[in-house]
C-alpha cells in the first residue's frame, strides 16, 4: 500500500482562485484588501518568506506594503509603527515577521497589534477565541492543515490525533482546531516518555518538531493520514520534513510531502485571513452607515 498524496499546491492554487474572486468583489465595493509586512533586520530566511508573501498579494490583487527596519530598531518605535497601522483603513492585516532581534520583546510586540488585523493568528485575544470556539483569525499554517484534510473529505469527529510539538505557532493551535472538530488529541514533546506508543495508535499524526526524518515508519499505524509541519535540510542538503517520507508512505493512508505539502497552505490561508479581516471591514461600514 503507497499512501496518497495530499497536493498542498494544488489545493492552495484552487483556495487562491477563490481568494482572487473575493478580493475582485471587495474592490467593486472600493475597498483593496491591504497587509503590511514589517521586517526588522537582514534574516535571509525572513527575507525570502516575506518576499514570497508580497508575491502572493501581488498574484492575488492585494494592496501590499512592506516596511523594513535594520537591526538596531528600538521596540518603542516599532510599537509606534504598529499603532499607525492598527489606525490605517487601508491595512486590513499586519504582520511581523518573527524571529525579532533579542532587545525586542516578540509578546509586547504581538500583543500591541490590532486583533482585528492579526491575521497571523498570534494575539492571545485570537487565542483565547479559538479556544473557546468563537471566530477568530486561526494561525496560518494549523489553518492551512485544517482546509487540507476538508479538502480529503476527512472527519475528525471521534478520531485520535496526536501532535507531536508544541509550539505556539503550529503545535498548540493544531491540536486545538482538530479538538475542536470533536476529535481526541494527545501532544507529544521532548519529555514524551515513549513516543512510539502514542503515535502507533493515532488515526492523525502531525509532525511539527523541526527535526529531519524524526518520524519513522514504525511509529505509524496502517492507514494513518500523517501531516508533516517540518521544513529541514538532511545530510545531503536536500529539502526535508519531520517524517521519513519514502518509508512512512508505504505505511500511512494518506501523507502531505515536503516541499509542496504544507508549506504552499500557509501563505494561501495569510492571504485569506487578510480577505476575512477587510470583508469585516466592510461589514463594519455598512453597520455604521444604517
Amino acid at each position: 500500500m503507497t499512501a496518497n498524496l495530499i497536493d498542498g499546491k494544488e489545493i492552495a492554487r484552487k483556495k487562491r482562485v477563490e481568494i482572487a474572486e473575493e478580493v475582485e468583489k471587495l474592490k467593486k465595493a472600493n475597498i483593496v484588501p491591504g497587509l503590511a509586512v514589517i521586517l526588522v533586520g537582514d534574516n535571509q530566511a525572513s527575507k525570502t518568506y516575506v518576499n514570497s508573501k508580497q508575491k502572493a498579494c501581488r498574484e492575488l490583487g492585494m494592496h501590499s506594503v512592506l516596511i523594513e527596519y535594520p537591526e538596531t530598531l528600538e521596540e518603542q518605535e516599532l510599537l509606534a509603527k504598529i499603532r499607525d497601522l492598527n489606525s490605517d483603513d487601508t491595512i486590513h492585516g499586519i504582520l511581523v515577521q518573527l524571529p525579532l532581534p533579542q532587545h525586542i520583546n516578540e509578546t509586547n510586540i504581538i500583543e500591541a497589534i490590532s486583533p482585528e488585523k492579526d491575521v497571523d493568528g498570534f494575539h492571545p485575544v485570537n487565542i483565547g477565541r479559538m479556544m473557546t470556539g468563537q471566530d477568530a483569525f486561526y494561525s496560518c499554517t494549523p489553518y492551512g492543515i485544517m482546509v487540507m484534510l476538508k479538502e480529503i473529505d476527512y472527519d475528525l469527529a471521534g478520531k485520535n490525533v496526536v501532535v507531536v510539538g508544541r509550539s505556539n505557532i503550529v503545535g498548540k493551535p493544531a491540536g486545538q482546531l482538530m479538538l475542536n472538530e470533536n476529535a481526541t488529541v494527545t501532544y507529544c514533546h521532548s519529555r514524551t516518555k515513549d513516543l512510539k506508543a502514542h503515535t502507533k495508535t493515532a488515526d492523525v499524526v502531525v509532525a511539527a518538531v523541526g527535526r529531519a526524518d524524526f518520524i519513522t515508519a514504525d511509529h505509524i499505524k496502517d492507514g494513518a493520514v500523517v501531516i508533516d509541519v517540518g521544513i529541514n535540510r538532511n545530510e545531503e542538503g536536500k529539502l526535508c520534513g519531520d517524517v521519513a517520507f519514502d518509508e512512512v508512505k508505504e505505511k500511512a493512508g494518506y501523507i502531505t510531502p515536503v516541499p509542496g505539502g504544507v508549506g504552499p497552505m500557509t501563505i494561501t490561508m495569510l492571504m485569506f485571513n487578510t480577505l476575512k479581516s477587510a470583508r469585516n471591514y466592510q461589514k463594519k461600514l455598512q453597520s455604521s452607515n444604517t
